[in-house]
């Protein structure tokens, strides 16, 4: 045996040789053993100390020891009812858990949501546990990324989203509009009598994200295809991973059949979006901005094409699966988003037709002073009350609700109070535009919020549909450039009223959206001005 020979080998008998490694594997053991013991005692007495920190924190009363919180803020219209109960008993801030052993620090108020969000990006990171579950799928993209990948990426793409870069998506947008109006005026004329707007506004949102980053003529709001029922299903899967706790452990989740799911539906997004960046990569080697954009002849740029051209300090572009990444973000938080926000704008203004009437004609005067039909970059300035009315919205109905960093170090809030390191925290865009010490009677729709005045004296960071600071939105200018052109359009052309038996109860997922849609009943209008018809009565 290998053991005799190695024991003959250093000069020892047989019973000493034995000793000598019943010696040793008993050190070992005790080593391994201890290591492990060691190991667990300092992750209780750092929880101990964690907790005891966290002390100063109060919060509703949990579930139970195991569950904690989870189950109780649930993504139901009774979930929101709760946080608005919290927030107007805690007013600043309150600890949940996740859980046993996750504590989460909920920020409601525009003062304490501050300290996190304009701190440095280092020190407030997007959280690996609410955000982990999309990094298959968006890989090293912009929203998930740190460090310096996140930081030379940021400056990458800043240029994608000036206005000169925006202007021309003006045009894009208006043409998907109308391809929606013209499917809307068709249904209407087959007899519909109502129509949901998430399902229409979602498609007309996606069919302008791929002409705007890939100029794809995709025709999906007419027809389906396998890249967009693939990203449809990808969305939904990660909501319910995102409920279904054992399906948190990656081992369980990839043998389960959503996991089998989520990768054939991720390999097929993945080669469609790599696919697209390589052939485009070949047609244009070695060329710079201007080159490429004299090369397309007047053509808008689009958000591939910048990738493609951007270089940092050095002179270094971005590989081909960084761009993959970035488009497959950019696809992912610029579609549903914005159509959440687009149709519950559409949603507020037919509960309260005073508003609707007075936006559509600020429209039409707007676009009977230009002597056209079609909406341009500068016309998005010019709608003041239309603007107030989408803010609004957004401030009622905010497309995300809630967005959750990871403290990497001690934050301080306003009281004193310390957020300790390690710590996630869960910024609530939607208690803090719903907390009744900054906005009054803040389950009011009421456009006169954002008037000019209004807004000098409240904070900044009462309004936060974009989130704000160094992780902000990076395209929040190309959303609201998007949601003023399809509401403004919409408003010109139907005229919307509320269908009297659905009923409408939010849900809040990785957007705000409803438990059965939200149906509206459309009226086409003329040529002739809607002041002609008789108004509509006030609906509360």
């Amino acid at each position: 045996m290998v053991w005799d020979e190695l024991v003959r080998a250093v000069g020892l008998d047989h019973s000493t040789g034995r000793a000598y490694l019943l010696g040793a594997t008993l050190v070992l053991a005790l080593t391994v053993v201890g290591s492990a013991i060691l190991r667990f005692l300092c992750m209780v007495h750092g929880f101990w100390v964690n907790t005891k920190r966290l002390r100063c924190f109060q919060g509703p009363p949990p579930r139970n020891w195991l569950m904690g919180h989870l189950g109780l803020i649930c993504s139901s219209e009774e979930g929101l009812t709760m946080v608005n109960g919290i927030v107007e008993r805690y007013v600043h801030c309150c600890l949940t858990w996740f859980g046993p052993i996750y504590p989460i620090v909920r920020l409601f108020h525009p003062d304490y949501i501050k300290c996190v969000l304009l701190a440095s990006a280092p020190v407030a990171l997007k959280d690996e546990l609410f955000y982990g579950f999309l990094r298959p799928w968006l890989g090293e993209g912009l929203l998930i990324s740190s460090g310096e990948r996140w930081s030379r990426h940021r400056r990458l793409l800043t240029p994608a989203f000036h206005f000169n870069i925006l202007k021309p998506y003006v045009k894009t947008f208006s043409t998907s509009t109308n391809v929606l109006h013209e499917k809307w005026r068709r249904l209407l004329t087959e007899g519909a009598t109502s129509l949901e707007m998430f399902e229409h506004v979602s498609l007309m949102t996606l069919d302008s994200l791929l002409k705007c980053t890939f100029s794809f003529e995709s025709n999906c709001q007419q027809e389906s295809s396998e890249y967009i029922a693939a990203i449809y299903e990808l969305s939904s899967l990660v909501v319910a991973r995102e409920r279904c706790l054992p399906h948190h452990f990656n081992a369980i989740y990839w043998l389960s059949a959503n996991g089998r799911r989520f990768r054939r539906a991720c390999g097929l997004v993945h080669a469609y979006s790599l696919g697209v960046v390589q052939r485009r990569r070949e047609a244009l080697p070695g060329a710079d901005m201007p080159a490429w954009h004299q090369a397309k002849r007047g053509k808008v740029l689009d958000f591939l094409d910048i990738l493609l051209l951007s270089k940092d300090e050095e002179g270094n572009g971005l590989t081909d699966e960084e761009i993959q990444s970035e488009a497959d973000t950019f696809m992912f938080e610029g579609h549903d988003t914005t159509a959440s926000a687009i149709s519950w704008a559409l949603y507020n203004l037919a509960r309260h037709p005073e508003y609707q009437e007075k936006c559509r004609e600020e429209i039409a005067q707007l676009l009977k002073e230009n002597g056209s039909e079609d909406l341009e970059w500068d016309h998005l300035s010019q709608m003041p009350f239309t603007t107030m009315c989408i803010k609004e919205s957004l401030r009622l109905h905010p497309a995300v609700t809630t967005v959750a960093r990871s403290c990497t170090e001690d934050i301080r809030l306003p009281d004193g109070r310390i957020i300790p390191k390690g710590n996630i925290c869960l910024i609530s865009i939607y208690g803090t535009h719903h907390n009744p010490t900054v906005w009054p009677e803040p389950e009011v729709y009421n456009p006169d919020r954002f008037s000019p005045e209004n807004s000098e004296t409240r904070s900044s960071h009462a309004f936060v549909p974009f989130s704000t600071g160094p992780r902000n939105c990076i395209g929040q200018n190309f959303a609201m450039a998007e949601l003023k052109v399809a509401v403004a359009l919409t408003l010109h052309r139907f005229r919307l009223k509320l269908e009297p038996t659905a009923v409408v109860r939010r849900k809040p997922e990785l957007i705000l959206r409803t438990e059965r849609g939200i149906w509206l009943q459309l009226e086409p209008l003329g040529a002739r001005a809607s002041a002609e018809r008789e108004p509509e009565p006030s609906v509360e």
